[in-house]
């Protein structure tokens, strides 16, 4: 195989003229420049120079190497631009995996700013359900990955853990629901009530049903939902009460009132996963900034006061 670098030094000798000036814009000695072109005309197996007086000038050999030689030198300059871009977080591509509550509260504000300060970035945010999240990112599939349960470094190895904040559940009622007029509602008061469940079963239930368990009792479900706004529909319908976290409340349906939960008060933890290797790209540190800093900022903390007024 032709070694590049003396193809250009080839390309050097030629387009200065002699060996001479070609070490000399090189810095190496005449000596050494010869060595070089002698190897890559025994790596070519052909003549790639012939003297001429004091001087030296190419064969059709060694103008043709040149001109591949020229046309490398481009490419690895246009190459270690593209790497500088890259390093400096002017280009690249991100892949994130997210759940649906977290989307429009948590990832969108922080989306716009990465790509307002990366314009150059492509990110590509996918709709994954939170247990298979992890997975994508432990299969090299995504950059980082928004779960709620926390990847532990003896089962996840590669992948660090990011808190970003901690996601209270809410009690949901019916508007003029007796317990209502409480500014919160202990978990165990709401024991006897049929429930509306608005979890599948996984991580983002687990805290539900441990706080419970911690209360005393396993809820009575009447209906079930696997998202926040049906679960609310039926709420404000009549069919019972429901759990669900803040950042499941930024719609909220006008039937309905919601209020604080009391010990034990379930909550489910938000962490972002993320690729150890991954972590050198300034575009993902810049948006694990944006997700953490704003956090308590994007949790719809008026959503209780404004149900109040709609109940």
């Amino acid at each position: 195989m032709l070694d590049v670098r003396r193809m250009q030094v080839l390309h050097a000798v030629i387009g200065h003229g002699s060996v001479t000036a070609a070490a000399t814009h090189l810095g190496y000695t005449p000596s050494a420049i010869s060595q070089q072109v002698a190897a890559l005309e025994k790596e070519a197996g052909i003549a790639l120079l012939e003297r001429v007086g004091r001087g030296v000038r190419p064969t059709a050999a060694g103008l043709l190497l040149a001109r591949y030689a020229a046309d490398i030198g481009e490419r690895l300059a246009e190459a270690e631009a593209a790497l500088t871009d890259l390093r400096a977080g002017r280009t690249g591509r991100l892949t994130l995996h997210y759940f649906a509550s977290v989307g429009p509260t948590l990832l969108a504000p922080a989306l716009a700013l990465v790509r307002r300060e990366h314009p150059g970035v492509t990110i590509d945010p996918r709709l994954t359900e939170p247990d298979d999240a992890l997975a994508e990112v432990e299969r090299g599939n995504a950059d980082l990955a928004l779960v709620v349960r926390r990847p532990t470094p003896d089962r996840h190895r590669g992948i660090r853990a990011v808190h970003l904040l901690d996601d209270a559940y809410q009690a949901v009622l019916p508007a003029g629901h007796p317990l209502a007029t409480r500014p919160v509602i202990e978990l165990a008061d709401l024991a006897d009530e049929p429930w509306v469940g608005s979890e599948p079963p996984g991580p983002c239930l687990a805290p539900v049903v441990h706080a419970c368990a911690s209360a005393g009792f396993s809820p009575n479900y009447v209906a079930k939902s696997e998202d926040y706004a049906t679960a609310q529909g039926f709420v404000a319908a009549g069919l019972g009460i429901s759990l669900i976290p803040r950042l499941g409340l930024s719609a909220l349906h006008p039937g309905v009132v919601v209020r604080r939960v009391g010990a034990p008060e379930p909550v489910r933890t938000i962490y972002a996963a993320v690729r150890e290797s991954s972590l050198r790209q300034p575009a993902l540190r810049a948006l694990l900034d944006a997700l953490k800093a704003p956090a308590g900022t994007r949790r719809p903390e008026n959503t209780a006061s404004t149900a109040a007024r709609s109940g």
